[in-house]
């Protein structure tokens, strides 16, 4: 993954780059899938502050992050100058593997006793029935093939690659959730449609820093047709919309459907008829409590 997420749990604010967001349910098993790469000074340090020993697993054939990765990235000048990378060593570390020549986390020894075959487990899961989230990075548009090349990541990340990476087949998925933040964010180079100064940003409350690089996001109003495209894309069934508390005030916190704003769902309305999926999440916060399920 390494794509930044932050989560706010129960008065803690937690910043991650690796752990599934679905960790702060204690009864939920984590795997990272053979598609991610993994920097183990992230790994040991999101191990340890989790306390996630017994419950994090890496399936064995996940390619490894090293030092070098990350120099090579923060030295490359098309790299950092014209793409605007974060700087994870990501693209280096997939060249690696590409090329066949990849550390895996089957040896690496530290990581003894915490590997996996994750798709061999999550099929089995299914198999019997259980629950199972898989919780993709980085938005459509950031995609190696559907995304604006060359300001992309070094992978796809349509919900098709995803699954590709943790090993299960498109036809064991029952939904597919798109989520959109109620306005677009970019951090680094690449085009952003309609975009808003620093200072028109700042004055909306809508200016924001990545979690990873703490460079300050570029920002741009929701885009209909951007949003359809990924929807289509990636055959969503569902959407959830963010941050609808930054652009509508007056619904912050609210958890209840008809608690929401008139304004907000007009924009919401807007959203099903122009994107053509329905909306069943609303983020109404900064914590995971503040939520409304359509229904």
């Amino acid at each position: 993954m390494n794509a930044g997420h932050t989560v706010i749990h129960n008065g803690h604010v937690y910043k991650l780059r690796l752990t599934p967001s679905a960790f702060v349910n204690p009864e939920t098993q984590l795997r990272i899938a053979a598609g991610a790469n993994v920097d183990m000074s992230v790994l040991r340090s999101e191990l340890n502050t989790l306390g996630l020993a017994g419950r994090l697993k890496v399936d064995a054939m996940t390619s490894i992050i090293e030092e070098r990765h990350v120099k090579a990235d923060r030295e490359d000048s098309f790299l950092s100058g014209v793409v605007g990378t974060t700087g994870s060593g990501v693209g280096p570390a997939i060249a690696d593997r590409v090329q066949r020549r990849a550390k895996l986390a089957k040896d690496v020894p530290e990581l003894k006793g915490l590997t996996a075959d994750v798709s061999e487990e999550v099929n089995s899961s299914l198999d019997e029935g259980h629950t199972v989230h898989i919780e993709g990075s980085q938005g459509l548009y950031l995609s190696l093939y559907h995304g604006t090349y060359p300001y992309v990541t070094g992978r796809d990340t349509s919900a098709a690659a995803v699954l590709s990476e943790v090993g299960v087949g498109p036809k064991r998925v029952n939904e597919v959730v798109l989520v959109l933040k109620s306005y677009m964010t970019r951090v680094g180079k690449g085009p952003l449609p309609g975009e808003l100064t620093p200072t028109d940003a700042a004055s909306r409350g809508w200016l924001e820093t990545g979690t990873v690089t703490g460079r300050q996001r570029r920002v741009a109003p929701f885009d209909f047709d951007l949003a359809r495209k990924a929807a289509r894309l990636n055959s969503a069934t569902s959407v959830a919309v963010t941050k609808l508390d930054i652009l509508f005030p007056e619904c912050a916190s609210v958890k209840e459907r008809e608690h929401l704003s008139p304004r907000c769902m007009e924009f919401l309305r807007a959203i099903e008829d122009k994107v053509g999926v329905p909306v069943r999440y609303v983020g109404t916060g900064p914590t995971t409590a503040d939520m409304v399920v359509m229904g």
